[in-house]
């Protein structure tokens, strides 16, 4: 008989349930899970502005009691740009009282994206603005100088994201803006003038009715003058051009939406901070020829492959110009084109 056979069973412990030591939460609150409740009773409001992480919304849109509420963003979306233009669903108090909080639990699919990067080369987008279908260039005729390859930039952002783009010069009492717009000849581009004394605000307004169009420009050119004309109620701070620089003072600080009402309808007006740049780091490069749409034409002409740049053989845009078919702008707008090509011609 071994030693282990002395073993008494009558001396061995009984354990139980009570002798089992369970060491408690310090943080006493549920273990987190990854799932997340539906929110089947959020409410899709648009999103009007952004302060300091907190969102001013819409709240039902278009109805007799719409009113604005003020959401910030739930946990889950930390990661999610949230942008003005987007259509956020919305929980908790909406009522729009004061020191009330909603909260954004989603976002819904947007129809556009309008972005804009650092420079060409920065592959880091910055969203301007979401679920616009127009965009609305303003620059001015004088003090600032006009800048065509900045316009031909706004024009390409617009198109690479599906944006109808419009123009208008401001500012045309002080020079007459025919050879600034001949740059544009052949464009599909809708164009309004505006003076001092004659802001064509009807014109304009008639071209807003049923629709998200977002105002760029850069700073200086009388945007904010332009927006508070159409939507009084805005009082967008208004600024001046440095008389040593020719530079324009930002004085939009940040993108909002504002509501547009003319005798045909109503539409929104997104008002964004001035900018001197514009990057395209963003743009699939296939997309800048469909910003020319008077080259892109003449490019169904090229051969297969054809890089429209100075050295492509056989190019019918190049060829075209040379020949005069285009005029004393073709020159010009050929080289906007090879310009903005060139940036793009080592992006993978």
């Amino acid at each position: 008989m071994s030693w282990l056979d002395d073993t008494d069973d009558d001396d061995e412990p009984e354990f139980d349930e009570a002798d089992v030591r369970v060491r408690p939460n310090p943080k006493a609150n549920r273990p987190r899970t990854k799932r997340r409740p539906a929110h089947s009773d959020a409410e899709i409001a648009r999103v009007l502005g952004v302060d300091r992480g907190r969102y001013a919304v819409l709240i039902d849109e278009d109805a007799d009691d719409e009113h604005e509420a003020v959401a910030m963003r739930a946990r889950e979306l930390r990661k999610q740009p949230i942008v003005t233009g987007d259509l956020a669903r919305v929980v908790g108090d909406t009522s729009g009282d004061e020191g009330t909080l909603g909260r954004i639990v989603g976002i819904e699919p947007r129809t556009s994206l309008l972005r804009r990067s650092a420079d060409d080369t920065d592959q880091v987008e910055r969203v301007v603005v979401a679920n616009a279908d127009q965009m609305l260039v303003v620059v001015a005729a004088a003090d600032p100088e006009p800048r065509p390859r900045l316009v031909d930039r706004y024009l390409v952002a617009a198109l690479d994201a599906g944006i109808r783009p419009l123009l208008v010069v401001t500012k045309t009492d002080l020079t007459d803006p025919a050879a600034f717009l001949a740059h544009f000849d052949g464009l599909d581009l809708e164009v309004f003038t505006s003076a001092l004394d004659e802001m064509p605000v009807e014109r304009i307004g008639a071209a807003l009715v049923g629709h998200s169009t977002v105002f760029v420009g850069h700073s200086g050119v009388g945007k904010s003058t332009l927006v508070n004309a159409l939507v009084p109620s805005a009082q967008r701070a208004t600024g001046h051009v440095n008389v040593v620089t020719g530079r324009g003072r930002h004085t939009s600080s940040s993108t909002v939406s504002l509501r547009y009402r003319g005798e045909g309808g109503s539409g929104w007006v997104i008002d964004t901070p001035g900018v001197r740049s514009f990057g395209l780091g963003h743009v699939d490069p296939a997309n800048i020829l469909k910003a020319f749409t008077d080259l892109a034409e003449i490019a169904e002409e090229c051969p297969r492959g054809c890089t429209h740049l100075p050295d492509a053989p056989d190019c019918a845009i190049v060829e075209a110009v040379e020949g005069g078919r285009l005029g004393d702008r073709g020159a010009a707008r050929l080289d906007s084109l090879q310009r903005l090509l060139e940036t793009f011609a080592d992006k993978p």
